[in-house]
């Protein structure tokens, strides 16, 4: 499914090929996002998804701008969630199989990783990809979901948590949807 995301502000539209962690306020190409104009700049955007367009509004997120389109399990890209929004898009997600990347900003690993990644949630159509930055403002969420290393890959199904990879072992990882995944489907 291919995503274009219109970003517009009192200079008028700018547009970005899709990028499942497209931040538009970590991206110099949209200064007048950024702040670093005069505060009168009015910020928007809208996702459109084949024939549906939806206007969604930015949030703050730590030190970081990123967008949030409600309680809505996406698969085929890398989803962004924060300790607000990661149960709700769980819940939404169903039957469907959830994979949970707990990275931070600073991390070597997590870093090499996330292309991987990104490639994984393109190839595996029927399961909802997600990321969390375990940063200051959603310790609370990985506090509850027990990490202890970055990354950790949480595997949930149902709403609960059936199995964890740490590090970044991305064929451990493929094993382990892989074994959810067929878990699922027999029962």
């Amino acid at each position: 499914m291919a995503l274009r995301l219109f970003i517009s502000s009192s200079h008028g539209p700018a547009s970005s090929p899709a990028m499942s962690t497209c931040r538009p306020a970590a991206c110099a190409r949209f200064p007048a996002l950024l702040g670093r104009t005069a505060a009168s700049h009015k910020r928007s955007l809208t996702v459109m998804t084949g024939w549906t367009t939806r206007r969604v509004t930015p949030v703050k997120s730590s030190s970081l701008e990123t967008t949030s389109v409600g309680a809505e399990a996406v698969t085929g890209q890398v989803t962004e969630v924060n300790k607000d929004t990661f149960w709700p898009i769980v819940k939404a997600a169903g039957e469907k199989v959830v994979v949970l990347d707990m990275y931070t900003q600073w991390c070597g690993p997590c870093k090499v990783i996330a292309p991987k990644f990104q490639e994984m949630s393109e190839k595996n159509l029927d399961v909802v990809f997600l990321k969390l930055d375990c940063n200051q403002d959603n310790r609370p969420l990985a506090k509850e979901l027990g990490i202890r290393v970055v990354p950790t890959f949480k595997i949930l199904k149902d709403g609960k948590v059936v199995k964890e990879v740490t590090g970044a072992k991305i064929d451990e990882l493929a094993h382990a949807i892989e074994t959810v995944k067929s878990t699922s489907e027999t029962t």
